[in-house]
């Protein structure tokens, strides 16, 4: 496999993956009763932990070679750009929100915070791979 093969492949994966997020887990998680909030939380953060970190490593390796090993493009520069507004979205803005969340309990506030922050990511994913669909 080269390296924008590896990209696609990723970019896919990781869309796929942030659609599923967006489209059920999210609304799950929002739609729990106050009384459910506090388990529920925990455990969403303790099982979406085991399926994201590998996402991103593949995405981060993807990306890495992709910049090293091929031209710079501008679909490659989209790719890598969507792959990095998401993680950075995630970083900056969700983690954080979900690290509040489970610390101070259910805030319209914050649960607000993490659903626009989960729109941009799913955005940025998308355009992940709509640049690494160019690329190859």
């Amino acid at each position: 496999m080269d390296a924008a093969t590896a990209l696609l492949a990723v970019a896919a994966l990781h869309a796929g993956f942030q659609a599923t997020v967006t489209l059920v887990v999210y609304p799950a998680l929002v739609d729990l009763p106050p009384s459910r909030w506090e388990a529920g939380h925990a455990a969403h953060s303790r099982r979406i932990s085991v399926v994201v970190a590998p996402v991103y490593l593949a995405v981060a390796a993807a990306s890495a070679w992709s910049l090293l090993a091929l031209p710079v493009t501008a679909p490659l520069l989209v790719a890598v750009a969507g792959q990095v507004v998401a993680a950075a979205t995630t970083a900056a803005v969700a983690a954080p929100a979900h690290g509040r969340l489970g610390r101070q309990g259910r805030s319209p506030d914050v649960v607000r915070r993490l659903l626009v922050a989960d729109r941009v990511r799913l955005l940025g994913a998308v355009l992940g791979l709509g640049g690494a669909v160019l690329l190859v």
